[in-house]
């Protein structure tokens, strides 16, 4: 079994993959924010989601340019916090990408069923989960491939829809809105936060990026950028033609509004819902290939079994991590619901931005001078700006979704048991001056100097 990953991947693979990972966030999940709020407290919190990636961004661009490693966020923390930072980072990181794959498997049997009425929503949803894995375990090339042509039509599906709703934009739907209440937006925040989530993966695809200092910025910046326009526009052009009442609790609320406007049986209803498809399999693909580099550098790092680590010699994929992560989220599909799915994998994704924050903010007064080809603008009132509201998210999850909150406490403590009784922390802090890009040195299968 080789022990290295491929280094095919360059600017524009990496756009696919960081829109790819969340374009199924345009399809579905947001709308179950408006059950929680109405048009105009939706869109405040959309807003201000959307600045904090779009600030998160600039300042993650910064971790990965600088330690291009499978593992992403928990590579960071190890780096700069050692190894209990290492293994948090790592917890929050699989919450999101493992669990966010069901709440996607599921709605995609949603629209599956809706264009097939004859095939079930379960089989359809673990139809397509099971293939997408099996396409995974191709090989990242094929992989990459793959998902840069779903997400290119998923992205020319959500045009399309802009320009079948926007005929009928009526601005009367929003403007009639008068009244607005500010507890109304803590409980909408999930559902905002889908509209992102996971758009940081692309960073779990470094090692296999052929010129990451010059590559990542451009994919993964120009990939934000894309997935803001798509969240504002969807946004828009649905409540301007729908009640949010009608398409807040639906797994199809884009092909909902189209058959509402042009009847649920006709071309363009139909052949929407076709490419909708397209979105979802890119979203579902992409996390799959995420949480699988996840789950292979933390094995690789000593925080999970070395098996998880094992590459196909042909493939070059971590197949048992790819499989791993996929029992899970299998399990997860057959009992949770979207709603709970989508929250917890929110959970998980803003923990990791607290500590990828706070391990920005270590190794920059660590290494103040050090060479980068990439720094975080308007430091440090950015990243302080990006650290607070990564706090805010995350204790506002808290505090509306507390059964949940404690799940996943109760999932932390087990894991950090499971590990302490199997090895405990006897690995060491990482000093970053032992990284090199260019050799393989334990834990991490990969580093680099700047830090």
């Amino acid at each position: 079994m080789s022990s290295s990953l491929q280094k095919v991947l360059g600017p524009l693979h990496l756009w696919g993959i960081s829109v790819g990972l969340v374009i199924s966030g345009d399809y579905f999940g947001w709308n179950l924010g408006w059950a929680h709020s109405h048009f105009w407290e939706f869109l405040t919190v959309v807003t201000i989601v959307a600045v904090f990636y779009s600030t998160f961004s600039l300042c993650f661009t910064e971790l990965a340019t600088s330690i291009p490693h499978a593992g992403g966020p928990s590579a960071y923390a190890h780096v700069a916090l050692g190894p209990i930072g290492g293994l948090i980072a790592g917890f929050f990181t699989l919450v999101e990408f493992v669990l966010a794959p069901p709440a996607i498997a599921s709605a995609l049997g949603g629209y599956f069923h809706f264009l097939f009425p004859f095939v079930g929503e379960a089989w359809a949803a673990n139809g397509f989960f099971l293939l997408l894995i099996g396409v995974n375990l191709l090989g990242i090339k094929q992989t990459a491939r793959f998902e840069l042509f779903v997400t290119l039509t998923a992205v020319f599906g959500l045009l399309f829809y802009f320009i079948l709703v926007f005929p009928h934009f009526d601005l009367a739907k929003l403007a009639k809105i008068s009244s607005f209440s500010f507890w109304n937006l803590f409980p909408a925040l999930p559902y905002a936060i889908w509209f992102f989530l996971a758009v940081e993966g692309v960073a779990m695809a470094a090692e296999e990026v052929k010129d990451p200092e010059r590559d990542i910025p451009r994919g993964y910046l120009s990939g934000i950028g894309t997935l803001v326009l798509l969240a504002f526009g969807v946004l828009f052009g649905t409540a301007g033609v729908v009640s949010t009442d009608e398409v807040s609790k639906l797994d199809y609320p884009l092909s909902f509004t189209l058959g509402n406007l042009y009847g649920p049986s006709s071309w363009t209803t139909l052949l929407f819902t076709g490419i909708g498809l397209f979105g979802l399999i890119a979203s579902l693909l992409g996390i799959i290939l995420g949480y699988s580099r996840q789950i292979y550098a933390l094995s690789k790092e000593g925080f999970l079994p070395k098996i998880l680590s094992r590459l196909n010699s042909t493939t070059k994929a971590p197949s048992f991590a790819i499989l791993g992560g996929g029992l899970v989220g299998i399990v997860s599909l057959q009992f949770g619901n979207t709603g709970e799915l989508i929250t917890l994998s929110a959970f998980g994704a803003c923990g990791m931005y607290c500590v990828s924050m706070i391990s920005f903010f270590v190794l920059r007064i660590q290494n103040p001078n050090a060479r980068k080809t990439y720094r975080a603008p308007f430091y440090p009132i950015l990243p302080a700006f990006s650290l607070l509201l990564s706090f805010v998210c995350f204790g506002t999850l808290a505090i509306f979704n507390s059964f949940l909150f404690f799940i996943l406490f109760g999932g932390f403590s087990l894991a950090s048991l499971l590990f302490l009784g199997s090895k405990g922390f006897n690995l060491k802090k990482i000093p970053h001056s032992s990284l090199s890009p260019e050799e393989e040195e334990a834990p991490l299968s990969r580093g680099d100097t700047d830090f």
